[in-house]
């Protein structure tokens, strides 16, 4: 270990990450969450190949992939069923024999699992940091404190370590809510293909649909307008009969897979306008703390996973007095790929629920907006490492373990 103490907050995705990279990096990093214990939320999370690449070199790959849904191809059809892109779909998101649909649940207890004990505490709610030039002070509702080196915000989109870098910048509504749910596999006999992720794109909203937990359910997530302040939350009840009343006139297919749903949940759709800053000498943000994004691409978790390498590339053998300056590379690298990826979600989203474009054009479209953001090609990894970030330019072969 290089001796640098670190605390993340926040045991998501990007926090749990940001752990393991840190420690495959020679850092001590200590991940703490609030929750009493992580729960097996019901929800989808597609990890791409900017994602799953950096996971296999951390070492989880095989452990995460075992979970993940038999996806070996993609469909987009219009909301009555014609193919936007052709069948077998010449459109995708990324490589699928590189990419892992996952139950959330799942994914977080092997990545938690990934951590050695004591690495990561539960029942730790964080409820005040303060920093000096000898390290950040960080305080907990149960009267616990930690001293740590560097504090790392990775609690999600309400952060409350944010207001300690920046001014705190309030979700941002796109005006779209989701309906989410999982149907076991053996309901749906036959009506849906469990080896593909599959979009219907339709006037003013869309509907998804791909397998998690190794093919034993199909993961539902069906975008509709609203006007109303809906909570930015996997477990806020829905209404079955109220989400099939909204796609009556689709394609059979999606009113079939609705009619095999016992419950659904309600997921408000935010994102936040870019934070000028993300980092002070001491504390740094990660993940949706930093960049809140849409989901109409998949990135949200992959770009947290992003942020965690990015950020272990630049601690590589730091010393409590020169993080300053690392920070604020690492951010500044970030900044414009989050940027890029904020936007062109937001851009995709708007394409599925055009009621101007016609299937020629949404494909044509789409495609340009995937080939931007790179995802089959973008390694977070090596763009740190030719930016500079790596100190003394030690390659990450002699670091990362698990090539």
């Amino acid at each position: 270990m290089t001796g640098l103490r670190v605390a993340v907050v926040g045991a998501g995705i990007g926090g749990l990450t940001a752990a393991i990279a840190m420690r495959a990096n020679g850092i001590d990093a200590t991940v703490y969450e609030q929750a009493h214990e992580l729960k097996a939320l019901g929800a989808g999370v597609a990890i791409a190949t900017n994602g799953s690449r950096i996971l296999s070199r951390l070492g989880v790959g095989d452990a995460v992939a075992a979970i993940a849904g038999p996806v070996t191809h993609y469909q987009f059809r219009t909301w009555q069923a014609t193919p936007i892109a052709g069948e077998p779909s010449t459109l995708g998101f990324d490589d699928p024999a590189r990419t892992w649909c996952l139950h959330r649940g799942e994914f977080q207890k092997a990545l938690a699992d990934a951590l050695p004990a004591g690495a990561l505490q539960l029942g730790r709610s964080c409820v005040g940091a303060s920093e000096d030039s000898d390290g950040v002070h960080v305080e907990f509702a149960d009267g616990t404190t930690v001293d740590a080196d560097l504090l790392v915000g990775a609690d999600g989109i309400h952060s409350r370590l944010q207001g300690k870098v920046t001014r705190a910048a309030e979700p941002v509504s796109e005006g779209i809510m989701a309906y989410r749910g999982l149907i076991p596999a053996e309901r749906l006999h036959g009506i849906a293909d469990m080896n593909a992720s599959s979009m219907w794109l339709g006037p003013a909203q869309s509907f998804l649909a791909y397998p998690v937990s190794a093919g034993r359910f199909l993961n539902i997530v069906a975008f509709v307008p609203t006007n109303l302040s809906v909570a930015e939350s996997w477990t806020a009840p829905g209404d079955v009969a109220e989400l099939a009343a909204a796609y009556r006139d689709w394609d059979p297919k999606v009113s079939a897979i609705i009619g095999e749903m016992d419950s659904t949940f309600r997921w408000g759709i935010y994102d936040r306008e870019p934070l000028n800053h993300w980092s002070t000498d001491r504390i740094t943000l990660l993940g949706d703390s930093a960049h809140a994004v849409t989901p109409h691409l998949g990135q949200g978790a992959n770009q947290a996973i992003e942020d965690a390498m990015t950020l272990a590339v630049a601690l590589r053998e730091a010393d409590a007095g020169d993080l300053g300056p690392r920070l604020r590379r690492y951010e500044d690298l970030r900044m414009e790929r989050t940027g890029l990826v904020r936007r062109q979600a937001r851009a995709a989203g708007r394409i599925y629920r055009s009621t101007e474009l016609g299937p020629r054009a949404q494909a044509e479209q789409l495609r340009a907006i995937l080939d931007s953001v790179a995802i089959d090609t973008y390694d977070a990894e090596r763009v740190a490492e030719q930016a500079g970030l790596a100190a003394c330019g030690q390659p990450a072969s002699a670091v990362t373990s698990n090539r």
